[in-house]
């Protein structure tokens, strides 16, 4: 029950209601450079100038920069009544472009593509299918054709993707012990992060992505180094393509996308191309058993109905989805951050 300071003031709501508004103007400070100027400097920087450098006006400026102070993003010294901004110890790691752990293009792909598509979510709950065409005039036949509309666009994406796993693909990589597996497939793996993560982790493994020609082409220029040798890359669509047999199948974020008849298609698919004593590693958001939370989660299956065919799901529906293609002994292991891990295997 509400206490009666609650319906007396609803703070809660009133949060929600204006909660767009923080999203935006994180999304704008790094849009504009703010984080990146301010690490350059090495020292507290008045408005006027950072303004000057970055082509904005004084006034806007400065009020972005006061905002960010009060999310916590910024830290303000006031000399004769000037404010000099200097950032935060979090946006030095999350927020600069630089910064090996940066979520800046995670922000940049949210600011000019999820934004976009949650303007259209009331149409989505009232169709319940995605809104590609409304949002970006692309045809809903293919549902990434909106992610990769321009190479701008899948750079965007990519590096976002690779970002990500940058924060959470070491917990999932380690929620089980993959050493008995030896040769995977990262299937969807984009630009190769997680297949990253996996070859820091376990030495004697070698990690194939197979993506999309496109993707592929622009992983192998933009993300993967000389230093990368036990990493290698397949073009092919995973559904219609072979899929080459492997002790191990990754999808991370791959099952979400899709309705459960396509699920059911694929992971029967791989569980062909599994060897015996292989297995498969989703890597989800998860649900709740009884879809009480987490609040993360349920806005993310709320965005799927958006963007994709797919939704969120909980442990039981994945483990459903499993076994009904053929793997068993299924486990699930919470991570405590964003990214769960699920694991069946094929039977020898």
């Amino acid at each position: 029950m509400c206490s009666s300071k609650e319906l007396e003031y609803p703070q809660k709501l009133l949060d929600y209601a204006y909660g767009f508004l923080v999203s935006k103007t994180v999304f704008t400070a790094c849009e504009l450079g703010v984080f990146d100027f301010l690490h350059k400097a090495e020292e507290p920087v008045s408005a006027a100038t950072i303004a000057s450098c970055l082509s904005t006006s004084v006034d806007g400026m400065e009020r972005l920069l006061d905002a960010c102070v009060g999310l916590k993003l910024l830290k303000v010294d006031l000399k004769n009544n000037e404010g000099y901004y200097s950032n935060t110890d979090v946006s030095t790691v999350y927020l600069v472009t630089s910064s090996p752990r940066t979520l800046s293009h995670m922000m940049t792909y949210h600011s000019k593509t999820t934004y976009m598509y949650c303007h259209f979510l009331p149409q989505a709950v009232r169709e319940g299918k995605m809104q590609n065409e409304r949002a970006f005039g692309v045809s809903s036949k293919e549902v990434f054709e909106a992610i990769y509309r321009s190479e701008e666009e899948m750079v965007t994406f990519m590096h976002y993707m690779d970002t990500i796993w940058n924060v959470c693909g070491k917990d999932v990589i380690q929620a089980f012990d993959l050493s008995a597996f030896h040769t995977v497939f990262d299937l969807g793996g984009c630009s190769g992060a997680l297949a990253k993560q996996f070859v820091s982790r376990y030495h004697e493994a070698t990690v194939t992505v197979m993506d999309l020609p496109k993707v592929v082409e622009t992983a192998k220029k933009r993300f993967i180094t000389d230093k990368d040798q036990q990493i290698y890359f397949l073009e092919g669509d995973f559904f219609n393509d072979p899929i080459p047999e492997a002790d191990l199948f990754i999808m991370a974020r791959i099952i979400h996308d899709w309705t459960e008849e396509k699920c059911l298609a694929l992971l029967k698919k791989i569980y062909q191309s599994c060897r015996p004593g292989g297995g498969v590693l989703l890597v989800e958001v998860l649900l709740n058993e009884d879809r009480s939370g987490p609040v993360t989660s349920q806005l993310f299956s709320l965005h799927m109905l958006v963007q994709t065919e797919g939704r969120e799901r909980t442990p039981s529906e994945y483990t459903k989805l499993l076994t009904e293609s053929g793997f068993k002994d299924v486990e699930v292991k919470a991570t405590g951050k964003l990214y769960d891990a699920i694991l069946g295997r094929k039977l020898i």
